[in-house]
């Protein structure tokens, strides 16, 4: 009987031992570590930068203007796209689909723009250095918006020169379809590019001057889309309080071990850094090219774009001042690593963003984290990545981590749909 009282004796310590152990892994953190899951709570995001290459950017009116623009289909060539067609509130501000889809259908998936204002460099590539010269880029494309300046600044002086009036003063007349025809741009499109190429340069400047009004109004929108709390902030700033109580509803053990994986043996943060959980800049993973489309040289092509970019923060068009637009001036052009190297995405909401990678090649976060774990040789140029060895139970916690990065966006409630 003593023996009986032993053993269970020493299965109650041991069954004691493990539930402290297995509490002391959900709650105790070293300081480093600590450090590190303060860099990436949302209560750690700066206020919003300033945006030196648009005046217009912290405009209350221009945002309502924007947000006007977002949602309008008439500024597309078949009427019925508009920013918002892949850029969906409801989705977290993307699409759901592999490859965006306006009047046609691109060659990349649509990026997400919650707490794009944030970063340096837009779209997968790198091609644009600000907000408002990304809402430009699908104005004109012709498998996008599909449109053409002159034919949108006529919308603009029919539609909503009330608007622009108010913000940016008196509208050039634009009444006079032999000056200003009413399909004209220097798109792809021979018989558009022949109307603008035959238009006074004087006034090609005051159509394009409208047409960027437009890209730093819908910009000041944007602006304002920015991430809110997750339960993984939940459980940060309950740590920094030592509430651990909270801590432990906040998060699951496996949900809390895949967080340690997160910021330890899966060497996320390499990429995925900050309260965004991007560090905006750009990165050869190895991912193959999307069935049907041939290898993608990503930034490489991207760098060389934004420097002879029409819109960037140094042209004509930039508000910035001689001393601003230093990503720009000191860009790193040329490279190895340049080559199919992407920006990594905002990993917050990104249970709600698939299907992933720049031409949305897988459709799940298993597969994804299935690729960082044995990752293939690299299509073009060097893949940094590197085996991870995880086991299915560690990639299993790994993407009950990613869940809980899903959260609300901190936006009131009526900048999510049109204007009424």
């Amino acid at each position: 009987m003593k023996r009986v009282y032993l053993i269970v004796g020493g299965v109650i310590l041991a069954v004691a031992a493990i539930a402290f152990w297995v509490q002391d892994r959900q709650t105790s953190w070293s300081e480093a570590d600590t450090a590190m899951l303060r860099s990436l709570w949302i209560g750690s995001l700066p206020a919003l930068p300033p945006d030196p290459s648009n005046a217009f950017a912290d405009n209350p009116e221009a945002a309502k203007f924007g947000q006007k623009l977002f949602f309008d289909t008439r500024f597309s060539s078949n009427g019925e796209v508009s920013c918002a067609t892949c850029h969906l509130p409801e989705l977290m501000f993307t699409d759901g689909l592999p490859l965006a889809n306006g009047v046609g259908t691109t060659t990349r998936k649509t990026m997400s723009i919650v707490g794009t204002a944030y970063s340096p460099w837009l779209f997968w590539d790198g091609r644009k250095d600000s907000q408002w010269a990304q809402a430009l880029g699908p104005m004109e494309n012709p498998v996008e918006h599909g449109g053409t300046r002159v034919q949108y600044v006529h919308l603009i002086d029919e539609v909503y020169r009330a608007d622009y009036e108010t913000i940016f003063g008196t509208l050039p007349d634009f009444s006079d379809r032999t000056r200003f025809p009413n399909i004209a741009g220097p798109v792809d499109d021979s018989s558009a590019r022949a109307a603008w190429e035959a238009m006074t340069p004087e006034d090609r400047d005051a159509v394009t001057q409208v047409y960027v009004n437009m890209g730093k109004v819908i910009a000041a929108y944007e602006r304002l889309i920015v991430p809110g709390n997750s339960r993984f902030d939940k459980y940060v700033e309950a740590l920094l309080s030592d509430d651990k109580e909270a801590m432990q509803s906040a998060l699951t053990n496996d949900e809390v071990a895949g967080l340690r994986l997160f910021v330890g043996r899966a060497e996320c943060t390499k990429c995925h850094n900050g309260p965004l959980f991007t560090n905006n800049d750009f990165h050869n993973t190895g991912v193959p090219a999307a069935n049907g489309l041939p290898a993608d040289d990503g930034r490489a092509s991207g760098v060389q774009k934004v420097i002879n970019d029409e819109f960037n923060c140094l042209s004509q068009w930039s508000d910035a001042g001689d001393t601003d637009c230093a990503e720009l001036r000191f860009v790193t052009s040329t490279g190895e690593q340049l080559e199919a190297a992407f920006k990594p995405p905002t990993l917050r909401n990104v249970a709600e963003t698939g299907p992933y990678m720049h031409a949305g090649q897988y459709a799940t976060l298993a597969e994804v984290l299935q690729h960082y774990n044995h990752p293939p040789l690299a299509p073009i140029g060097h893949s940094e990545l590197e085996p991870l060895g995880l086991t299915a139970t560690e990639l299993a916690q790994l993407e009950a981590f990613l869940h809980t990065l899903s959260g609300p966006l901190n936006v009131p409630p009526e900048l999510l749909q049109a204007p009424r």
